[in-house]
């Protein structure tokens, strides 16, 4: 077995990190950051015959017979598309498609280095829900799976429900259920190492958009029973007249104590803080949780409180940055998550494959867990075969494969 890397940076490579130019930066990204590579030789008149005309028509007339071949015969069977329209980036915002290119790239090669999967980027000018699905029901022939990234909250929900419907393919999108993944994996890390049970524990989710909503659905179908979700205006609860239909049905499946009121209000006595949003928490509200409290502060490049000073009165603390132990990742989840449903041919990815593959996580360190390791290094080589093993079993077991 592959040793794992440390999960935490060392302090020469935070510094080496922090060293970084701008020059260094921007040759980085200089004619983009993906090739076409080719699977056979193409050096003579005979190979040039094979993988073009003449010889290329024999395969495209045995396609034209039996459409099903062109999994075995194309690439289609293990290419994700990874699509964007740019309106929700990283912590940049809406910055159109052209500007969120890079960062796709960027998903693709991970796609790559991690999974062995051909990825590439597809990023579409227009917001309009109904020409994005219309868009990717045109190009299926083209792809095996669609990662769905960097999309606005409330559209992303329907973009992601009507592409999912239209597509017999696996679809997922990334900000959604990559992030409630791993949140899962590391809240369970968190939960062992204290000896709790994940499903006793009080949650507080700070953020209702796309990260939020799909860490509240899988926390509610791991088990937890006590979840209590923050937006902007306050504790997302059933008496709010101002609710969307997203956060309306949110309301109808959390906040069991009937909490009302601000964080102030939702967090005295609370196990978990969960942050998810760009807005920034309090010290002394982290002070009024629970003893051995729990802060995942996930907000990049600034979390919603600096590690240091939740780290006074939480016992254990993670963060979305590579600079502090407890590093919760998407990169833990999707190339894996991907790579498992094609491998089982599945037609979806189920609620089912994405508990699975939380678990999967936690299992590759399951006999190593601290405090400042609840969840592996995302550079950890076992975590993608592990998540694919567990997600394709799982596709198999629940009959979408």
């Amino acid at each position: 077995m592959t040793d794992a890397p440390n999960a935490t940076a060392s302090k020469e490579e935070v510094q080496d990190l922090a060293a970084i130019t701008h020059e260094e930066i921007f040759a980085g990204h200089l004619g983009g950051k993906l090739s076409v590579e080719l699977s056979s030789p193409l050096e003579t008149q005979r190979d040039l015959s094979i993988a073009y005309t003449p010889g290329v028509a024999q395969v495209s007339r045995a396609i034209a017979e039996d459409e099903s071949l062109a999994k075995r015969y194309t690439w289609t069977d293990r290419l994700v598309v990874v699509v964007s329209d740019g309106s929700a980036v990283l912590g940049l915002g809406d910055i159109g498609p052209r500007a969120s290119l890079p960062v796709m790239e960027g998903k693709s090669a991970l796609f790559k280095k991690f999974a062995g999967l051909d990825s590439i980027p597809i990023v579409l000018d227009t917001k309009d829900v109904d020409e994005i699905v219309e868009t990717l029901i045109r190009l299926r022939p083209s792809f095996g799976a669609v990662n769905l990234e960097d999309i606005s909250a409330p559209r992303c929900f329907e973009i992601e429900k009507r592409v999912v419907e239209a597509l017999d393919c696996p679809v997922m999108h990334d900000d959604q259920h990559g992030t409630a993944i791993v949140v899962l994996a590391a809240l369970n890390g968190a939960a062992a190492v204290q000896g709790r049970a994940t499903s006793g524990l009080k949650v507080v989710v700070s953020g209702a958009g796309a990260a939020g909503v799909a860490c509240t659905n899988i926390l509610l179908a791991a088990g937890v029973a006590d979840v209590t979700v923050l937006d902007s205006k306050g504790i997302v609860s059933r008496d709010r007249a101002d609710l969307n239909p997203v956060k309306a049905d949110l309301a109808q499946r959390t906040n069991p104590r009937g909490l009302t009121g601000t964080a102030a209000d939702a967090l005295v006595g609370a196990d978990v803080f969960l942050g998810l949003s760009a807005g920034t928490i309090a010290e002394e509200l982290i002070a009024s949780m629970a003893p051995e409290s729990i802060v995942f502060a996930m907000s990049n490049p600034d979390p919603e409180i600096h590690p240091d000073v939740a780290h006074k009165y939480a016992a254990i603390v993670a963060t979305g940055r590579s600079d502090f132990p407890n590093q919760i990742n998407n990169v833990l989840a999707f190339p894996g998550v991907f790579k498992g449903a094609l491998d089982a041919g599945a037609r979806r990815i189920t609620e089912g494959m994405k508990i699975a593959a939380a678990n999967a996580i936690l299992g590759v360190v399951a006999d190593e867990l601290a405090v400042d390791k609840i969840v592996p290094s995302p550079l950890d080589p076992r975590v993608a075969p592990a998540v694919a093993d567990a997600v394709a079993a799982a596709a198999r077991a629940e009959g979408v494969a």
